[in-house]
């Protein structure tokens, strides 16, 4: 038999203590949801976009979706987590600061824990069990996804490096203050708006700036509007597929503990999505006589984005209700007004990401106002007498104020979007040239996502450039 091993004394008074605050299921549960987040994020939208844009935009899409969940994460420790989550500066706005020291990282999290209208107390919040540290990789995961979203809408044509000077501006003026303001403790959440997971905060966000953004950049080449098949859509339905599995996160985790309302946010958010991509399908099927599997995975999303601000608020047939309703309301605008309005045709939103989050949260929003049951919102968070207007009582000012939320939401990140990309062009192009915008990857990167030899597998300057490899005497 072996001997037993001996722990010197002086190790083991060295091991760190648990302390009496950590729940450990909660921490893990927290740091699980945290990393479905991220991969949503990375791989799940790099792959998403990858598969669903032109073949000669496949590499540029996916770089511009790795660079911005990359370059969130410095921003986010050094001074946004604290300006979404901190100390009030104005009342929309957080006082920036570091997250990256052990004395802030290690203690139990904190969250914004009472809200104050004239001097009397009416809410409380949760009070996570876990490390900051915790929570500030969990938060960061959902600012990393939102910039990515609203890169969907300019695809094709912005420069890379203007992008690169975009996304840490964008996450500072535009994302924390939306943040702060809904969830940070800012004047959204002390007058009692209901955004439970980031229909708000991320979605019509991203859906409002994105839309702003192909604004200012511009179109696409018409050639490429006018055909803009994906090269690949099973790799795009993988994507889609990651995204939707990591929404498990997205709006379990936001009860901030392994509890019954996180259990009940899981399972809204997969009632809301798969009755959503039916619907989508069943319209596409009844008007254009075929599914079509963009439009499923166009379906998923609207379904998932709707849910997100009452995952945990309302009810399961409630659920089924904002599925249909995301089903049908963003397929409405996509599909058919969209091709009507003029404003909406000038405006060259490359993936439909203002359909897809800008409409299908406002939605959810709006929904939430009406279906938020009170007993499920005391479950997430202790507001006195919340409800939605289904339930009477003072609900239907609950509905107004969704509203209300939803147009600082909007206003704000249309003007900050502008401001941002108007000083960038003082000293970046917003567009690729037009080498650029004809080649794609190749003249914007010096690679391809695909590195086929042969007919149409790569532009003619890569091409050449093999050959000129290959006469050199390289190995490809």
């Amino acid at each position: 038999m072996a001997a037993a091993s001996v722990v010197p004394v002086a190790y083991q008074t060295s091991l760190p203590t648990v302390p009496d605050w950590l729940n450990k299921g909660d921490n893990t549960w927290q740091m699980i949801s945290a990393a479905l987040v991220a991969m949503q994020g990375m791989p799940g939208l790099v792959i998403l976009y990858a598969g669903l844009v032109k073949k000669k935009w496949a590499l540029n899409s996916a770089f511009m979706a790795l660079y911005a969940f990359a370059a969130v994460m410095p921003c986010w420790v050094l001074w946004a987590y604290k300006m979404s989550f901190g100390h009030r500066l104005l009342p929309f706005w957080g006082k920036a600061g570091l997250a990256v020291s052990q004395d802030f990282l290690i203690p139990r999290a904190t969250l914004p824990s009472t809200r104050y209208v004239n001097g009397d107390f009416i809410a409380q919040a949760a009070s996570p069990l876990y490390p900051m540290a915790t929570m500030v990789f969990f938060q960061f995961a959902f600012a990393a996804v939102t910039v990515i979203l609203l890169a969907g809408s300019v695809l094709g044509r912005m420069s890379i490096k203007a992008w690169m000077a975009f996304v840490p501006l964008w996450i500072t003026f535009s994302y924390s203050i939306g943040a702060f303001s809904i969830w940070g403790g800012g004047f959204l959440f002390q007058w009692g708006i209901m955004d439970y997971s980031g229909g708000y905060v991320v979605h019509l966000a991203s859906g409002a700036a994105g839309f702003t953004a192909a604004y200012w950049v511009g179109p696409r080449l018409q050639v490429d509007r006018e055909q803009f098949p994906p090269n690949n859509l099973l790799l795009a339905l993988a994507g889609a597929g990651i995204l939707w599995m990591g929404w498990t996160g997205f709006n379990g985790g936001d009860p901030f503990a392994a509890n019954v309302d996180s259990s009940l946010a899981v399972l809204n958010t997969h009632i809301c999505a798969t009755t959503s991509l039916l619907v989508w399908t069943f319209w596409d099927t009844f008007f254009f006589k075929k599914p079509s599997a963009i439009g499923a995975i166009q379906g998923m999303i609207t379904g998932l984005v709707c849910i997100t601000p009452g995952a945990g608020l309302v009810q399961g047939w409630a659920a089924l209700i904002m599925g249909i309703a995301s089903g049908s309301v963003p397929w409405y605008t996509m599909m058919c007004l969209s091709k009507k309005l003029p404003f909406l045709q000038k405006i060259d939103d490359t993936l439909g990401v203002f359909h897809t989050h800008a409409v299908a949260g406002t939605l959810g929003g709006a929904l939430t106002g009406l279906f938020a049951h009170p007993d499920l919102s005391a479950l997430f968070i202790v507001v006195p007498n919340s409800r939605g207007a289904f339930y009477g009582g003072r609900g239907g000012v609950q509905f107004l104020k969704q509203l209300v939320g939803a147009s600082f939401i909007i206003g704000w990140n249309v003007i900050v979007t502008s401001i941002i990309l108007l000083v960038i062009s003082k000293f970046i192009p917003l567009r690729m040239s037009e080498e650029e915008l004809i080649i794609g990857d190749d003249a914007a990167h010096g690679e391809e996502a695909y590195a086929l030899a042969g007919q149409g597998a790569r532009e003619k300057s890569t091409y050449n450039n093999m050959q000129l490899q290959n006469a050199s005497g390289f190995e490809l």
